[in-house]
C-alpha cells in the first residue's frame, strides 16, 4: 500500500494553512508570538515556512489564537500529525543520505511525478551497475560519498515504482541522456535494456526529447522533477538538481512555469512507443550514435523557431 504523504509536504500545507489564519485574524507575527509567550517570532515563522516539525500542543495554541472553527480545527489537526510524524515514517525509506532522503520522501506520497533529465538516466531507472558507475564518478568530486550505501538506497527508493498502488511516473530525456558517453557497453548495453523493460508497465512512461525540438523558447537548464499528491490541497512540488544542493518550489508561480515548460517538452517528445523502439535499437547496438539513430524520426513535432511558450497555467492535478 502506499506510504501516508510525507512529513514535508504536510509541513508546507500546515504552514501555509496558519498562515492564511493569521492573515484572516489580521495579526502580525510578533503579536501572535507575544500572546503565546513565546520568545521571538522566528519559532513562528519556521512553523509557516515548513521548515521544523511542528509540536502539536504549539498548533492547538495557535488554532485557540486564530479563533478556529470545531470542523477547521479538527481537519487541522490530522494535518498537524501528519507533519510531526518522526522516525517510524522514515524507517520505511531504509537508510539514506540527505540528498536522496528528501528525494525519496517525496516519491514516496506521490500520485505522479515527472522528471525531466538532459544528460544521465534518472535515480528511479537506474541500474545498479549504471548508478554504482555515476556515484564513482561524484566520489571523485565528494570523497566522503558511500557509494555502496547510495546504490542500496537508490534500490530501495525504486521499489516505489512496483508497489501495489505506484504513482504515475513520466521520463523526459534529452537524446543525450540516451549516449553512453563513456559508459562501458555492458553497462550500458544492461541499462537500455532495464529502461525498455520499465517502459512496459502501465504506470511508467519515458519519452525522448529530440535535438531542437524546443527551439524558439524557453528551455530547462537543469534536472527537474514536479510531484503532486493524491489529496489535492497538498502543494504540488518542483525539484530543482545541482551539483551540491537541490532547490523545492512550492509556489503556484512557480509551479505555472515548470507546468508551461513540462507541456511544452511533451508536446515536442517522440510517443512512448517510439522512445521504446529507438531505445531498443541503441541496445542492440550501443555504438551507434543516438543521434544518427533517431535521424528522420516524422513523429518528431517541434514547434517553429521563434514560437512562444505557454503561459504559466493554475495547477491542475
Amino acid at each position: 500500500m502506499p506510504l501516508p504523504t510525507s512529513p514535508v509536504i504536510r509541513r508546507a500545507r500546515l504552514g501555509a494553512e496558519l498562515r492564511q489564519l493569521r492573515r484572516r485574524e489580521e495579526l502580525t507575527l510578533e503579536q501572535v508570538c507575544d500572546r503565546l509567550g513565546w520568545a521571538s517570532t522566528s519559532k513562528l515563522s519556521r512553523i509557516e515556512l515548513g521548515q521544523s516539525r511542528p509540536d502539536l500542543a504549539d498548533v492547538l495554541d495557535l488554532l485557540d489564537v486564530y479563533r478556529v472553527g470545531p470542523d477547521e480545527r479538527d481537519a487541522l489537526i490530522v494535518i498537524a500529525r501528519d507533519a510531526a510524524t518522526g522516525r517510524g515514517w522514515w524507517k520505511t525509506l531504509g537508510g539514506m543520505g540527505e540528498r536522496q532522503r528528501a528525494y525519496a520522501e517525496l516519491e514516496a506520497g506521490a500520485a505522479t511525478v515527472v522528471e525531466y533529465q538532459p544528460a544521465v538516466v534518472p535515480g528511479l531507472l537506474q541500474t545498479p551497475a549504471y548508478a554504482r558507475l555515476r556515484l564513482g564518478v561524484a566520489r571523485l568530486l565528494h570523497p566522503e560519498v558511500d557509494v555502496e550505501a547510495d546504490v542500496r538506497a537508490r534500490l530501495v527508493r525504486q521499489e516505489v515504482l512496483h508497489r501495489p498502488e505506484p504513482p504515475r511516473y513520466t521520463a523526459l530525456l534529452e537524446l543525450a541522456a540516451c549516449d553512453p558517453g563513456g559508459v562501458p557497453d555492458g553497462i550500458w548495453r544492461e541499462q537500455l535494456r532495464h529502461l525498455v523493460h520499465l517502459a512496459g508497465r502501465p504506470n511508467v512512461t519515458i519519452r525522448v526529447v529530440p535535438p531542437g525540438a524546443t527551439a524558439g523558447g524557453a528551455h530547462p537548464l537543469t534536472p527537474f522533477t514536479r510531484y503532486s499528491f493524491p489529496d489535492p490541497a497538498d502543494p504540488r512540488t518542483v525539484m530543482l538538481e545541482a551539483l551540491t544542493t537541490d532547490v523545492r518550489l512550492v509556489s503556484p508561480a512557480d509551479l505555472g512555469w515548470y507546468d508551461a515548460v513540462i507541456d511544452r517538452l511533451l508536446d515536442a517528445a517522440l510517443p512512448a512507443a517510439e522512445t521504446a523502439a529507438l531505445l531498443g535499437r541503441l541496445a542492440d547496438d550501443p555504438s551507434l550514435p543516438a543521434a544518427v539513430d533517431l535521424g528522420g524520426q516524422p513523429s518528431v513535432r517541434s514547434r517553429p523557431e521563434g514560437a512562444a511558450l505557454p503561459r504559466p497555467r493554475q495547477p491542475q492535478d
